[in-house]
Parts: structure tokens; sequence; C-alpha cells
């Protein structure tokens, strides 16, 4: 086989798992199946690979913060009851700035299904896309997590600590930065806005007193800082029970916890029938 065909190959594979992605991480409001998503991949790897399942966590944490934040611009927008088009004005730039805030979770969940899979298909980066690139950094660290579940060899702490590094920076250069830059830009609610910059993130392996306090959420710095926090957590306080604290949530269905290979199985057949498209395995 030449290269050339080779290569056109391979990246119709990548352009396949990038549309399975986008298909199994749903619709804006679709966070529990995204989490679910997520935390399928964390289950392929064997544990090694903690992005995903911290992902799921902020996902179903990003639920019940969206449902108070309408609550909340629900109250605020009271202060508009003279001027009944102004109220629904402020309330539709709310759930406008939310939506933007699902995209980006919804993008994320998808792109990196298709990276993680890619790279346990071809031990190789895709090819790079316009404002989408791959470190190597990150390209070797998901391909030592998929050599090490092939070999069934251990994948030390640091190993750990170094893909869930390289997959988070990966995500905030390429997906999160421009589109979270692009959603406080375009939002003029000041009060909201305040607050939503100052988000109090408290994941449910976290535990009293290790809540992140954000100052700035739309800082990088602080996001990837703050990021690292919580996987750190995770590794303290054991990821068996980072796994079995996102029932505390009460998202996802008890369904998924009793069988959750069999439950992301019927969540690709449903996929195909809702959609009619259908997945072929790969």
């Amino acid at each position: 086989m030449n290269q050339g065909w080779l290569a056109k190959m391979a990246l119709e594979v990548y352009e396949k798992l990038r549309k399975k992605g986008y298909l199994l991480a749903g619709e804006l409001n679709d966070l529990a199946q995204r989490a679910s998503v997520y935390y399928h991949m964390y289950e392929d790897s064997g544990g090694r690979n903690v992005f995903p399942l911290i992902a799921a966590h902020g996902a179903l944490w990003a639920s019940g913060y969206f449902r108070k934040g309408m609550l909340t611009g629900n109250i605020l927008s009271l202060q508009f009851c003279a001027s009944k088009g102004l109220r629904q004005e402020k309330l539709a730039s709310l759930n406008l700035f939310a939506d933007r805030f699902r995209d980006i979770n919804r993008k994320v969940c998808a792109e990196a299904y298709a990276l993680y899979y890619y790279t346990k298909i071809y031990r190789a980066a895709p090819e790079s896309r316009a404002g989408f690139g791959f470190s190597p950094a990150l390209i070797d660290a998901l391909v030592a997590c998929h050599h090490s579940y092939e070999s069934r060899s251990a994948f030390s702490k640091d190993r750990r600590w170094n893909l869930f590094h390289e997959f988070f920076l990966w995500e905030q250069e390429n997906i999160v930065v421009p589109l979270v830059e692009a959603a406080y830009q375009s939002f003029h609610w000041p009060v909201i806005k305040y607050l939503a910059l100052r988000p109090r993130i408290d994941f449910a392996y976290f535990g009293c007193g290790n809540c992140l306090r954000f100052k700035d959420f739309s800082s990088k710095d602080e996001r990837i800082e703050k990021g690292m926090k919580a996987y750190m957590r995770a590794e303290e306080v054991g990821l068996t029970w980072v796994a079995e604290s996102l029932k505390r949530y009460g998202v996802l269905p008890k369904v998924f916890f009793k069988d959750t290979v069999s439950y992301y199985g019927n969540l690709e057949r449903c996929c195909e029938a809702r959609l009619g498209i259908t997945i072929q395995p790969i």
C-alpha cells in the first residue's frame, strides 16, 4: 500500500471517530449522557486515563450549576418586571451564555473520544486541522497508556499525572480557551457575569474544605491550576472512590452503575436509532 492511500484511510478513520464522538456526546443539555461516555473512556483504559473520569464529574457538577444559575437569573431578572421585553432579553442572553458552556463540554467530549480511540488504533497523532493540534507529549502519553493496557503492565501515578496534564492542556488550548473568551465577551449582564467568573466548584469526591474557588474563570492559567488540583485530589482520595462518587450527584440513572458496559452499548444503539445513522465499531 502506498503512503498516500494509508494517510487518506487514517484521516477517514479519524473523521469517522469524530462523527461518532459527536453523536455520543448528544445535544447541549445531555450532560449525563456525556458523563457516561467520559466514564466509558476511563473504563476502557483500565483506569489509566483519569482525564475523562474527572471530566465526568465536571459534566455532572455542571448540570446542577446551570440549574442554579438559571434560577438565580430568574430571581435577579425580577428587577426588570416593569419591562417584560427587557426581562425576556436578559433571560435569553443568560440561556445563550449557559449554552455556550454546554457546547464547550460537548466539544471536549467528542474530540477527546476521537483522539483517544485514534491513538489506540494508530499509535500516532491524527492529521492536525486548522487551529487544532496535538502535542508530541500528549500523543506519547496516550500511546504509553494504550501499550500499558494491552500488556497489562503497571501505569504509575507519575504517568497518570503526565497523561492528565497533557490531555488537560490540549483541551484548554484547542477548545476551551477561545470558546470561553467568546462566551464572556458576548455576555452583558454585569451581576450575573460577576458571579459566573467566580464559581465555587465542589466535585463529589472533593470532601469538606476542598472546593475550588475561582477568582476569574476566564483565566486560562487559573483553570489549569484548579484542574490540576482536582486531579491531585482524585489521587489523594483514590480513583475507586472518585468513580463511586459519581452516584452522589443523583443525575446518572441507577442502571448505569449496575452495568456500565451495557449502558454504554445501549447508548450507541439509541444514537443509531434516534439519528438514523449506523455507528460501526472500529
